[in-house]
């Protein structure tokens, strides 16, 4: 498609990055992330890159890397053209994980000015996006709009000499820093080089960028790989949606590990910046399981610090790090970029956290720069399992006290008028009246999103949660309950207030 006048720069926004539809083939959606779009976007991130680091055009290097969408090589290769057409210096990482692409930047003997990803994380086959990050992490909202308005005005230099493309294998370096620090961290004295050996660890990619994690971490480690699946990029995802909360992937994993007797699976998302994993039972370690473990590895390095999560974890995971393993449990709004910065904040008012983690399987470590990098966290893991085989324990063991909900759900419900933002947050302020006129529900203090109560009675025993989805017409509702039965009788309680809230389509209850 030829870029017009009138074309929505800001329609490419989604929140701190850029996502789009790159490929025809799904009816009502038409393409707006063409390579033409793509070669503009380089241009801008260029000046925008230039211009805030004080630097020539000319001296900028920016490398760029992608997943293994359909639409990947066309993007990077307009990509490549816009940030070389104004003169800038690009590195071609080809296969990549968004994780990497920072690393790129502050990496002894390629310190990028700037790097690319080209993503769109578990989204369908026929989108796409770029991710941005300096030395300083990735981007902000504000500076996704900066970019966009330079690219909306096409009003770019063209260099009298064009920018070089360099190939560069940024991925083996990438994976040797996990292997130097599993080896120096699990410190085995009797076979220091291959501290997994007697470990079998199977990895599921999902055709996307993330099986390089089995054959240039695991198998230098001695880990046997036997079973992973899945580890060649495919960009139309054949065998289940490449993301850890999709209970068809986590199936896939689960039987994987059971039926190659593994000790530990592993799952990546399509960019590699979530995971989770299973356990030697073929249990899932996702959400507040995941969390609970991270926790329980983090608060024995650093005890009594503060574990950053989004809103919608259980009590159970609060009472755990804060009764069993002494830490402090500090809920924040969804969204990776906030609970980042949230526990960045934090560290920032002298108040300690080592990491922020999303239910979804985004975890930012401090020791990592704040990066939230799937392959980090699951390293973490293997430091830990390791450590726990050698003394004959098993690694769940560390998250024994962890109590889970007997039923949970999350019921979506759509806004049909215009300004759901608004009127969303009229519901939400409604429904705080109402719950604190309900003898045996309570509201919970400290709660930074949307609105949290406690359910009190014997035959309820549990929390719900109502939000507003940070971009979709959509209020979220989370349920859990201790006790059987309990989801379904909060539910009619919530029902039969929702019922008197005009806008709303309750299909989901």
């Amino acid at each position: 498609m030829a870029i017009v006048q009138d074309f929505n720069w800001n329609k490419l926004q989604n929140g701190s990055d850029i996502r789009g539809i790159a490929l025809e083939g799904v009816p009502n959606e038409r393409v707006n992330l063409t390579p033409a779009v793509a070669k503009i976007l380089g241009q801008a991130f260029a000046i925008w890159l230039a211009n805030k680091q004080n630097k020539p055009i000319s001296e900028l290097i920016v490398a760029v890397g992608r997943d293994s969408r359909l639409s990947g090589p066309a993007i990077m290769a307009a990509t490549l053209d816009g940030i070389t057409s104004v003169g800038s210096q690009a590195n071609d990482f080809e296969m990549a994980s968004t994780p990497a692409m920072f690393m790129s930047t502050i990496t002894a003997g390629f310190e990028c000015d700037g790097a690319i990803m080209l993503t769109a994380s578990h989204l369908p086959f026929n989108r796409n996006g770029l991710k941005f990050f300096t030395a300083k992490g990735g981007l902000e909202k504000k500076d996704i709009s900066d970019i966009l308005q330079l690219a909306a005005s096409n009003n770019f230099e063209i260099a009298s000499i064009k920018g070089s493309i360099f190939k560069r294998d940024f991925m083996s370096v990438y994976a040797s820093q996990f292997v130097e620090l599993i080896r120096q961290t699990v410190n085995r004295s009797d076979d220091f080089d291959r501290p997994l050996a007697g470990l079998k660890i199977i990895v599921d990619a999902g055709n996307g960028a993330g099986g390089f994690y089995a054959d240039r971490v695991l198998q230098p480690l001695g880990a046997d790989t036997t079973g992973s699946q899945f580890l060649e990029p495919d960009g139309t995802f054949p065998n289940h949606v490449p993301n850890p909360e999709d209970p068809t992937a986590m199936a896939a994993i689960c039987q994987a590990v059971i039926a190659h007797q593994a000790d530990f699976g592993i799952i990546f998302d399509t960019d590699v910046d979530r995971s989770a994993a299973v356990d030697s039972t073929g249990k899932e370690l996702n959400r507040n399981r995941l969390i609970g473990l991270i926790s329980a590895i983090v608060l024995q390095e650093h005890p009594k610090s503060t574990i950053v999560t989004d809103s919608i974890t259980s009590d159970g995971l609060t009472q755990f790090i804060e009764q069993d393993l002494g830490g402090t449990h500090h809920r924040f709004k969804r969204g990776y970029k906030n609970v980042i910065n949230e526990s960045i904040r934090l560290n920032q008012s002298g108040q300690e956290s080592w990491v922020a983690i999303e239910t979804s399987g985004h975890a930012a470590m401090k020791e990592n720069h704040f990066l939230d990098d799937g392959a980090y966290l699951v390293s973490k893991l293997l430091i830990e399992l390791a450590k726990c085989k050698l003394a004959g324990k098993s690694l769940t063991d560390l998250i024994a006290n962890l109590q889970e909900p007997v039923e949970s759900q999350e019921l979506r419900i759509k806004i049909t008028t215009d300004d759901f933002q608004a009127y969303g947050n009229a519901v939400i302020d409604r429904m705080q009246t109402f719950a604190a006129s309900q003898p045996d529900w309570q509201i919970v203090p400290n709660n930074h999103e949307g609105v949290r109560v406690a359910c009190t009675s014997e035959v309820e025993a549990g929390w719900f949660l109502l939000r507003l989805s940070l971009h979709d017409p959509v209020i979220p509702v989370n349920i859990e309950s201790n006790v059987a039965g309990g989801v379904d009788r909060i539910k009619q309680r919530l029902l039969s207030f929702l019922k008197t809230q005009e806008s709303l389509d309750l299909a989901a209850f």
